[in-house]
């Protein structure tokens, strides 16, 4: 193949894996239950265990990174919490369709609440799949105050 000068050609190759002659599967289904504040997945080689608070800590930190978020609140407080106290305002529970995130947050006062939630919402989703490969059923955003931010 000859190429003139200034000219370029974009070649993809693609490669294809094939399973093992011995395939199992090895993903764990994606259904979890929950057991002593824990989720538990099994799979054909074991099971495996995640904490709440581990789950928790994944939410607060990606619900604080939204745009629009000033902080995370307590369960009915208007009250502020710092950084290091994050998983206090998010509930975190295992249903036969997935997880199922509460979470409540305050949201800097001009902004649309609906688009501040909504984008809460995908984002927590998105991360927690991505994070732990789990399911997520719903995604509860609840905002508990509006402030100026500082």
């Amino acid at each position: 193949m000859r190429f003139r000068r200034g000219e370029t050609r974009l070649v993809f190759l693609t490669h294809e894996r094939s399973p093992p002659a011995t395939s199992r599967p090895c993903a764990p289904s994606k259904v979890a239950q929950m057991e002593q504040g824990q989720l538990t997945v099994q799979s054909e080689l074991g099971a495996i265990r995640i904490a709440a608070d581990a789950i928790a800590q994944i939410v607060g930190h990606t619900a604080a990174e939204c745009y629009g978020v000033v902080g995370m609140a307590g369960k009915g407080l208007k009250r502020l919490l710092t950084r290091d106290r994050l998983t206090q305002g998010i509930d975190v529970s295992g249903t036969p369709d997935g997880l199922r995130i509460d979470l409540h947050v305050v949201v800097e006062y001009g902004l649309n609440l609906a688009e501040v939630a909504a984008t809460v919402r995908s984002r927590v989703a998105y991360e927690l799949e991505r994070l732990t490969g789990l399911k997520v059923a719903a995604v509860e955003v609840h905002i508990e105050d509006v402030r100026r931010s500082a």
